[in-house]
C-alpha cells in the first residue's frame, strides 16, 4: 500500500478481510469466543494503521476495522462470543466514536454482553483517568473488556489491577519463549498471580508447540490462543468444542500450582452461553438451535444480561415438534417452554455445582449451570458432563497421589496448600514429622510393626486435622510427614502427635518435630520451606525423646520446645 490520503486508506477497509481464531478452555476442550483479526489484501495491518496515525485519523480506522469484524461475524451467523480490538488511544481521545460499534451491533442483532473489546497498547501518553473513565463507559454499556499484550511493550501491570479486566491476555512474544527460559515462566506465573487477585480470566496467545502447552498446563492457565489447537480462519468453528484437547491429566512431576483446597472453581469449566431476550418467540428459539445443533441450550436473559430462564435443547424440541408443537407454541414465548435458571457464582466450586447438578430433579439431570458475576449477569454456562467428567478425573489423580498406607495426600497437596496461604500473605507454620531410628524398628521387631506403626501415626494425624480446622497433613515418604498450620493450632497439634507414647512390636518410639514459622515476604515457595527446614530436622533429631524445635526464615535461634540434649559420654580416668 502507498501512503496517501487516509480516506484511501479507509476505502480499504471494505477489501480487509477478517480470520476468526478461537480461545480454547484446555481443560474441557471448550471454544470459549472467537477473536476476529483483520486480514487486508496485499498489505498487513500495521501498515493501515502507520498510515492512519500519519494522518492523525488513526482512531477512525480503529473503530471503523471493529464495526468491520461485526459485519464479518455476522455473515457467518455465529452465535460464539466475539472479541474485537480497540487501542487504547481510542478509548481514551475518542470515546464517543465507539457509539458506532453499538449501532451496528443493533444493526446485526447482537448485544453488547457478547462482545469482549479487547483494549490494546501502546498505553505509553495515555491519560490513566480518561482512559479508566472510558473503560468504566463501556463496562456500563454492557461489554466486556480485555487488556491486551500484556508481557510485551508498555503495559503497566498497576493498569491490571485498575481497569480490573474480565480477561487479560498474554502476549505471544511471552509464550515464544517457553519454556526454555526460566525467567519467561516467571512471568506467566506473576501474571497468573495478579489475574487471580483481580477476578481477571488468563489467555495465552500464540501457542504453537506441544512444550508450551504443557508449560502453561502447569502454571495454572486454563485459557488458550494458537495455531497448535486451532489457527485462524476464514470462517468461525462450527463445533462448540476442539477434540482431543481436554484429554489431560495432571502431570504428577509438574511444579505445584496454587488451588484452593476444596477444589477447582467452577469457571474453570466455563463455556459459552448462547443468549436471547426474554421476549424471543419459540419459533426463533427453534430456528437457532435448528442452525446450530452444538448448542445444548439457550440462557434467556433481561435487559442487564441477567438470566431469567433456561431452555434445554432436547426437552425444547420434544415439545415444539410434536405433532400439534408447532400451532401450539411457534408464535408464543419461548418462556412457556422454559425452565428457571440453575445460577452459581464465580466463587462456587466445581464441586459445589456438581452437588447442585446431581440433587436435580432426574429430568434436569443434564441441565447447563448459569454462571453469573456479582450483579447477577450472565458469564456463561458450565456443561454437566464436563463438571463430571473433570471432578472424576480430579477423583482419581487424588486417589494415585494417596501413600498406600496411610491414605494421606502426598508432598503436592501440601506444596498446593503452602502455595496458596503463600500467595494470600498468610501467617503459618510448616512442621517436618519423623520417627527416631526407624530402621531399628524394622530390624528389631520387624517391618510388619513397621508399617503398623506408620499407619497408626497416620490415623493420630488424621484425627488431628478433623479436631483443628487449619490443618492440613501429608505422607511424603517412608516415615516422614509434613503438617501445615495456622499458629493457633500449633500448640495443640504438637501435643496430639507428640503427647502419646508409641511403641512397635514392644520397642519405644519416639519422634522428632521440626517446624517453620512463615509470615509475609519471608519465603517464596515450598522448596525454600523445604530447604529450611531439613537442618532444623537435623537438629530435632539430636534431642533424647519425642522432640519439637521451631524456628523463622532469617533468624539462626532454634527454639527447643520440647527433648533434652544428649549427654556427652562420660570419660573414665586412666586406670593405675
Amino acid at each position: 500500500m502507498s501512503a496517501g490520503n487516509i480516506d484511501s486508506v479507509l476505502a480499504l477497509v471494505d477489501e480487509v478481510r477478517f480470520a476468526f481464531q478461537p480461545l480454547i478452555n484446555i481443560k474441557t476442550g471448550a471454544i470459549v469466543a472467537i477473536e476476529a483479526l483483520a486480514r487486508p489484501v496485499g498489505t498487513h495491518v500495521q501498515e493501515l494503521f502507520r498510515e492512519a496515525a500519519r494522518q492523525r485519523r488513526l482512531t477512525e480506522l480503529d473503530v471503523e476495522l471493529a464495526t468491520a469484524a461485526l459485519s464479518a461475524a455476522a455473515e457467518h451467523e455465529s452465535l460464539l462470543p466475539l472479541h474485537i480490538n480497540i487501542f487504547g488511544g481510542t478509548v481514551t481521545h475518542d470515546l464517543q466514536r465507539l457509539d458506532l460499534v453499538r449501532e451496528r451491533l443493533r444493526e446485526i442483532g447482537r448485544r453488547e454482553q457478547e462482545v469482549t473489546l479487547e483494549i490494546g497498547p501502546p498505553f505509553a501518553r495515555l491519560n490513566t483517568d480518561d482512559l479508566l473513565v472510558g473503560v468504566d463507559k463501556l463496562r456500563a454499556d454492557g461489554f466486556q473488556i480485555a487488556l491486551d499484550g500484556v508481557g510485551e511493550g508498555d503495559v503497566p501491570l498497576a493498569l491490571i489491577a485498575d481497569i480490573g479486566p474480565a480477561v487479560v491476555k498474554l502476549d505471544r512474544a511471552v509464550v515464544q519463549q517457553l519454556p526454555e527460559s526460566p525467567a519467561r515462566v516467571a512471568v506467566v506465573e506473576s501474571v497468573r498471580h495478579l489475574c487471580e487477585a483481580t477476578d481477571s480470566q488468563l489467555v495465552a496467545e500464540g501457542v504453537e508447540n506441544e512444550r508450551q502447552l504443557t508449560t502453561l498446563r502447569r502454571n495454572g492457565v486454563r485459557l488458550v490462543q494458537g495455531n497448535l489447537l486451532a489457527p485462524a480462519a476464514r470462517r468461525p468453528p462450527t463445533a462448540s468444542s476442539v477434540p482431543g484437547v481436554a484429554a489431560e491429566v495432571t502431570d504428577p512431576h509438574g511444579p505445584p500450582i496454587s488451588s484452593l483446597a476444596s477444589g477447582p472453581r467452577v469457571t474453570e469449566f466455563l463455556s459459552p452461553a448462547t443468549i436471547l431476550p426474554t421476549d424471543v418467540t419459540a419459533d426463533k428459539v427453534r430456528g437457532v438451535l435448528a442452525d446450530h445443533p452444538e448448542i445444548s441450550g439457550v440462557v434467556l436473559v433481561d435487559e442487564e444480561n441477567r438470566p431469567q430462564w433456561t431452555i434445554d435443547r432436547n426437552r425444547f424440541l420434544l415439545a415444539v415438534t410434536g405433532p400439534y408443537g408447532h400451532a401450539l407454541h411457534a408464535k408464543r414465548p419461548a418462556s412457556r417452554l422454559a425452565d428457571e435458571p440453575r445460577v452459581v457464582t464465580t466463587a462456587t466450586t466445581a464441586m459445589e455445582a456438581l452437588s447442585l447438578v446431581t440433587r436435580s430433579d432426574q429430568y434436569r439431570m443434564y441441565d447447563d449451570a448459569i454462571v453469573v458475576d456479582e450483579s447477577g449477569r450472565c458469564l456463561g454456562a458450565v456443561r454437566a458432563g464436563d463438571l463430571i467428567r473433570g471432578m472424576a478425573e480430579l477423583k482419581v489423580e487424588e486417589a494415585a497421589a494417596l501413600n498406600p498406607l496411610t491414605r494421606l495426600p502426598g508432598s503436592d497437596a501440601i506444596a498446593r496448600d503452602v502455595t496458596r496461604r503463600i500467595a494470600a500473605d498468610e501467617v503459618f507454620a510448616v512442621s517436618w514429622l519423623d520417627i527416631d531410628g526407624f530402621k531399628t524398628v524394622n530390624d528389631t521387631a520387624g517391618f510388619s510393626a513397621g508399617d503398623d506403626l506408620i499407619r497408626a501415626i497416620g490415623r493420630s494425624l488424621t484425627d488431628a486435622a478433623t479436631s483443628l480446622s487449619s490443618v492440613q497433613v501429608g505422607h511424603v515418604g517412608g516415615d516422614d510427614f509434613l503438617l501445615v498450620a495456622d499458629l493457633d493450632d500449633l500448640v495443640a497439634l504438637a501435643e496430639l502427635v507428640l503427647g502419646p507414647e508409641r511403641s512397635a512390636g514392644g520397642v519405644a518410639v519416639s519422634l522428632s518435630l521440626a517446624t517453620l514459622v512463615c509470615t509475609p515476604s519471608t519465603v517464596e515457595g515450598y522448596d525454600e520451606v523445604s530447604s529450611r527446614l531439613a537442618p532444623l530436622k537435623k537438629h530435632a533429631k539430636s534431642l533424647t525423646g519425642s522432640s519439637w524445635v521451631m524456628s523463622r526464615p532469617g533468624s539462626d535461634r532454634i527454639e527447643v520446645l520440647r527433648g533434652k540434649q544428649a549427654s556427652p559420654p562420660q570419660e573414665h580416668p586412666p586406670r593405675s
